[in-house]
């Protein structure tokens, strides 16, 4: 591997902290329309994946209808526990055309999250395509600086996808103005986006107690908050209630894992910054 591309290896996996960002190589020419894919794309599955959305859809159709949308994510993302985690799963830079990727043969924790709440409301997989590309893209245009690369962007740009809700669960919450995507350096970590000023809310893990334990629903989307300039977290995962407490469910990097696992919430939580709380908007 050269010098540049390892680079921007660590820079993508500081991005999350489950290495769900670019790697290719940055040349300096800006992205231009080449880099969209057309309208009406059906993005190539390999069979594997067709078969598990196929079986995951047959499920659904099987569930209530008015089934609560968190009891939904549930049911979803444990069909997912025991998938290898696979860093770097999407397909798109700054000279890269951006491909709509689809592929549950291995996540990270962002494409992971994507996945689920594209499956949550969808009942076809002419649905699954278009919820995914609502979900993953701003205004649904499938191209590199449209992709929402922050997981605060669920919440802050079009279509949005969630509520942020972090501030509602403890007076305890710290709202900070964090420049994203620029380093401490000065420099990007995703050459050819432009960098933006975002108000991002945590709550400190010291402060996460029994209070923001019990406003929290299972289908939550949870944010690992970061310190680091220029990033608002480093990892993402499901709040799942379970019958032997709560737990994060992830797609986690640790090498203990490498997979999608249920790891206990509040050990998880307590051993980092803090959390950010996202609530989807199809509830």
């Amino acid at each position: 591997m050269n010098k540049n591309k390892a680079v921007l290896l660590m820079l993508a996996i500081a991005m999350s902290g489950c290495a769900d960002r670019p790697t290719a190589v940055t040349p300096a020419t800006p992205p231009t329309d080449a880099a969209v894919s057309p309208p009406g794309v059906q993005p190539e599955m390999d069979a594997s994946t067709r078969s598990k959305l196929r079986e995951i859809l047959a499920l659904r159709a099987g569930w209530p209808a008015a089934q609560p949308h968190g009891r939904t994510v549930d049911l979803i993302s444990r069909e997912f526990l025991g998938t290898p985690y696979l860093a770097n799963r999407l397909i798109g830079s700054q000279s890269t055309p951006e491909q709509l990727v689809i592929d549950f043969r291995g996540l990270d924790c962002f494409t992971y999250i994507d996945y689920v709440e594209a499956l949550s409301t969808a009942h076809s997989e002419g649905e699954f395509v278009q919820h995914l590309v609502d979900i993953r893209y701003v205004d649904g245009k499938i191209a590199f600086p449209q992709r929402k690369h922050f997981f605060t962007d669920w919440a802050q740009r079009p279509h949005q996808v969630a509520e942020d809700i972090t501030a509602q669960l403890s007076p305890h919450a710290v709202t900070l103005v964090k420049t994203l995507n620029r380093k401490a350096d000065g420099s990007s970590y995703l050459p050819g986006l432009p960098v933006v000023q975002r108000s991002v809310t945590y709550i400190p893990s010291d402060n996460v107690d029994n209070k923001v334990l019990a406003q929290l629903r299972t289908g939550d989307y949870i944010g690992i908050y970061t310190n680091l300039d220029g990033l608002d977290v480093t990892h993402t995962g499901i709040f799942v209630m379970t019958d032997s407490g709560p737990v994060l469910r992830n797609a986690s990097s640790r090498k203990a894992n490498m997979r999608v696992v249920d790891s206990p919430f509040m050990d998880y939580v307590m051993a980092t910054p803090g959390i950010v709380v996202l609530r989807s908007l199809s509830r």
